[in-house]
This record gives structure tokens, C-alpha cells and sequence, in this order.
């Protein structure tokens, strides 16, 4: 019989390896998925409600219609600045912020925002005024070796956020409760998940943002529980089908208004098409358009890259 065993080469896989047949397999493990999902989450909602990341700073004094979440490609580069909180219009006196959100531990993660921060700054505006923060699920993934970065981080141009030590006994606003839900473990999200969506209902009087907050509040809990279908997840909930929502409907309504245009099959698949880059700009991952518009994953991608 062949010996085989498995060892972790890095945080993120884990190879598998059989002695007579030389064979490797690779797998990701599955909390690399789920910390991938949880950046995306907190960039969908900076996307959607770029007043929850202000809140979260301590920063409430912000006019968010002033404010555009983007990701950024760095020209000429493989880099990518995954958050970026703009002005709109643009005002180099004004400060725009370079979101970092740390749910593992990296030893790079200065080294890495701060080159993507200058590195923007010298493609885009050196005279930009600026500020960075820095999102970490619990304070002991924080780097300990930052001194070449002291000056930086001792400055008011970095903020640090720590999210195990939000004070639990203090009532969390709606934003802050959807932060929280991010860290609630399987065994207490579901019922946490309720209580979010009765203060939903309450306190959100329009319509759109009360349709994409519980749209939020179902993603949270559908990477959460892995073993659950999204329809399952809305069933636990109570919660009506986001496809059958007024904002579902709006959306669906726009993939299939392009292909009637084109007046052929063929052009109701590019019409939906179309529709995906817009809802990529509202914060929707690749797989949630692709549900919403009843797209393959792989269409899904192929429109985001036209």
C-alpha cells in the first residue's frame, strides 16, 4: 500500500501527496473561501452604505453624497486597492480612504497597502489628500514587527479597527448590527440574523434599501451556513425571494428590456449581459448576479471583463 500523507504548505492550501505515484492534489481549504466571501461582504457594504464604514471609523460627520466605493487597478502593475472610498467630485483637499479588511494574519499587509497607496497617489494625484484604515477581526492578527512603519501608524492618516473589541453591551445601530452579524459564529447568527431583520423592517423606510439590506442580512448567513442552499437560508429566515423583490424584479426587468431590444434568443443572454457590469457597481459578487439574472457563472464573468 502506498504511504501517503497531507501537510498545509501556507495558510491557504494544503497538498496531498502519494510516495509511489508522485501524484499532488491541491485543495483550498474551506475557510480560505470563506474569509475570500468575508472581504467581499465588507466591500459590498461599504459599496451600498459607505455611511456604516464611516460610523465604524468613528467619522460620522462625513457627507457620504460626497462619497464613491471603488476597486482600483494599478496601472501598468498586477496590483489592486480592493477599497477605496472616493470623493465625488473630485477634491484633492478633501480626503479619500484606502480600506484594508484583515480576517487573517498577514506579515505583509503594511508593506503591501502602503506601496498601493503611493503607488495610486503617483499615477492618479500627489497632491491628494489622504487617509488608511485598516479593518482586523481581532487585534492579535495585527503584524508585529511594524517598525519601519511606525511614522505612518503612529499618524492620523492610519486608522486601526479592531472588531472583537466593539463593546457588545452597547445597542448597535443598524450598520453596526450587520458588521457584528460578519462575526457571529453558525451557532448564533441565525437568531441574530432575525433580529436584524425585525430592525430592518422598522427602521429602513425605503423601499430599495430595505430590499438590498435583507438581501445582505441572507448573503451573510448563506456563507455562513455552507451546507444550506440560498433558498433554504430564505426559508429560515422568512424571507421572500430576492427575484420576486421590487429591486430583483427592476433588475431582471433590465437584463431582459436589452435583449428585447435586440429582438432575438441570443440577444435576451447578451441584453442580461449587460446588465451585469451595473449590478457589479452596486455592490452584487459574480455569483449573485449570475443567480439574479439567471446567467452561468462563467457568462457572469465573461460580461464583467468586456
Amino acid at each position: 500500500m502506498a504511504d501517503s500523507y497531507h501537510t498545509p504548505i501556507n495558510p491557504i492550501f494544503e497538498v496531498t501527496v502519494s510516495n509511489t505515484t508522485v501524484d499532488f492534489t491541491i485543495r483550498i481549504k474551506p475557510e480560505t473561501i470563506k474569509l475570500v466571501k468575508t472581504d467581499s461582504i465588507f466591500y459590498s457594504l461599504f459599496k451600498e452604505f459607505p455611511q456604516i464604514f464611516f460610523e465604524l471609523i468613528g467619522e460620522t460627520n462625513i457627507d457620504i453624497n460626497t462619497c464613491e466605493f471603488k476597486a482600483i487597478e494599478l496601472k501598468e502593475t498586477a496590483l489592486r486597492l480592493d477599497g477605496v472610498m472616493l470623493r465625488v467630485p473630485k477634491d484633492p483637499k478633501q480626503p479619500i480612504y484606502f480600506i484594508e479588511v484583515q480576517f487573517q494574519k498577514n506579515k505583509n499587509v503594511y508593506s503591501n497597502l502602503f506601496a498601493k497607496i503611493f503607488l495610486y497617489l503617483e499615477q492618479n494625484d500627489p497632491t491628494q489628500h489622504w487617509r488608511s484604515a485598516v479593518i482586523y477581526k481581532q487585534r492579535n492578527l495585527e503584524p508585529t514587527e511594524t517598525e519601519p512603519y511606525k511614522p505612518l501608524l503612529d499618524s492620523d492618516l492610519v486608522l486601526r479597527v479592531y472588531l472583537d473589541e466593539i463593546d457588545p453591551k452597547v445597542e448597535p445601530s443598524l450598520g453596526m448590527g450587520i458588521v457584528q452579524l460578519i462575526l457571529e459564529t453558525e451557532q448564533s447568527a441565525a437568531n441574530r440574523a432575525q433580529q436584524l431583520i425585525e430592525q430592518v423592517e422598522r427602521e429602513s423606510a425605503d423601499d430599495r434599501e430595505r430590499e438590498k439590506l435583507l438581501y445582505l442580512v441572507e448573503t451573510i448567513l448563506f456563507y455562513k451556513f455552507a451546507n444550506l442552499s440560498r433558498k433554504e437560508v430564505r426559508e429560515m429566515l422568512g424571507l421572500e425571494d430576492f427575484k420576486q423583490t421590487r429591486l430583483g424584479r427592476e433588475l431582471l426587468e433590465e437584463g431582459r428590456e436589452e435583449g428585447r431590444e435586440e429582438g432575438r434568443e441570443e440577444g435576451r443572454i447578451e441584453g442580461k449581459m449587460q446588465a451585469v457590469p451595473a449590478m457589479l457597481e452596486r455592490g452584487f459578487t459574480i455569483e449573485e448576479v449570475a443567480e439574479i439574472l439567471e446567467l452561468e457563472v462563467e457568462q457572469a464573468q465573461q460580461a464583467a471583463q468586456l
